[in-house]
């Protein structure tokens, strides 16, 4: 069954490469994803599933589940479909899209003769708005036995974790005045926010590697003849385990009051945008992929650099789940750069896209197939339920 699957994928594959083409070619960010959305329920439609949209209060959020359900397994193929802004696809989420809808359409034609449920969630903004969270909250996952997506790279790996990331945005306010003739009666609100990055620098040596606090000015003033009367700027934390990326939160909150206090400032610090958690991995289900995508001609390579964030880390603390990277170019591309936007559009992507979609099939397939298999993925995640790591 699993050949009949990868041959009806390889007949498809047309239809999927113009799928990633089309997202790519029409970025959308989060929560704005109207055209992409369409486009894969569309397709998933076509391919006989029944489709729900705008599901958790999402207009671009759906769920599409195949007829045949049948007691068993109840699996979760996880898409993204969002842009960067002025960047466009340069983390690849049209080729997650394609591969999500490539597996289900793959597996589609053959589920009547298996068990289980073949359910896609169509997860918007992964890009700092996290969908994914709001569909927990919404209790889509709540019937779901395991989740899975794939996201492309500039190497192949299985079991990478990611880091806890929490968003913060930090405003002073002062008061202003004239810059040249009266400067002694301004608060300079720029000055603040420029103590809070010096006293971050201050205290990068003193923290765990692999962590990372990294921001942005978003607002410096006006102009350079009034003292900034407000100013503001954003910041991500990340750890590698959720209490200690908690823990960066208070140190960089200490940072901002010790700039509030030295430049008579008032401050305001507050969590905005996405808090997500790391992920835990689910090395049962990541050795059944990597069987998988190392047969397809993908071999699993030693990781290379830091991790980033994203909300597949909550999915992972409600259901077993795995996020492997697949590569898509030769050489080391970094994320979020305009090479990879043009890497997620080329050949060699096309390729990975094939593989990834056949991976995750078969893992699919394995999950319904073997119940010892499927033991012990729910076994390992009881426990590390158990133990909160």
């Amino acid at each position: 069954m699993k050949d009949r699957i990868w041959q009806r994928i390889d007949e498809i594959e047309g239809e999927l490469w113009d799928l990633a083409l089309r997202i790519h070619a029409h970025p959308e960010l989060g929560f704005q994803e109207h055209r992409a959305a369409a486009w894969l329920t569309e397709a998933l439609e076509r391919g006989g599933f029944r489709v729900e949209r705008g599901i958790a209060g999402l207009p671009t959020a759906f769920r599409a589940v195949h007829p045949a359900e049948k007691s068993g397994p109840r699996l979760a193929i996880l898409a993204e479909y969002d842009a960067l802004p002025e960047l466009g696809h340069a983390c690849g989420h049209n080729l997650i899209a394609a591969i999500a809808v490539g597996a289900a359409l793959g597996l589609a034609p053959f589920k009547q003769d298996l068990p289980g449920a073949l359910i896609v969630l169509g997860t918007p903004a992964e890009e700092g708005g996290g969908g994914k969270i709001k569909l927990i909250e919404g209790g889509l996952l709540r019937d779901v036995d395991a989740a899975m997506m794939v996201h492309p790279s500039d190497q192949t790996l299985v079991d990478r974790g990611s880091l806890a990331i929490t968003e913060i945005q930090i405003e002073f306010r002062g008061k202003a005045a004239h810059a040249s003739s009266e400067p002694d009666k301004g608060i300079n609100a720029l000055d603040a926010v420029i103590q809070t990055f010096n006293a971050l620098n201050a205290l990068r040596q003193h923290i765990k590697d692999g962590a990372r606090i990294h921001g942005i000015i978003t607002d410096g003033g006006q102009k350079p003849n009034i003292v900034p009367e407000h100013a503001a700027a954003q910041f991500y934390v990340r750890a590698a385990d959720n209490e200690y990326r908690d823990e960066l939160v208070d140190k960089l909150r200490r940072c901002a009051e010790g700039a509030a206090l030295a430049t008579g400032a008032e401050v305001a610090f507050r969590k905005v945008g996405h808090e997500y958690k790391a992920i835990r991995p689910n090395m049962a289900l990541a050795r059944a992929f990597r069987r998988h995508i190392e047969a397809l001609g993908y071999p699993v390579e030693e990781p290379l650099g830091g991790v980033g964030s994203t909300d597949m880390g909550d999915v992972s603390w409600e259901v077993p789940a795995i996020h492997p990277y697949v590569r898509i170019a030769p050489g080391e591309i970094p994320g979020h750069s305009r090479a990879f936007a043009e890497a997620a559009r080329s050949e060699s992507a096309r390729r990975a896209t094939v593989a990834a979609a056949k991976a995750v099939a078969a893992t699919c397939l394995d999950l319904w197939t073997d119940p010892d298999l499927f033991r012990e993925v729910r076994a390992e995640f009881a426990r590390a339920q158990g133990t909160g790591s």
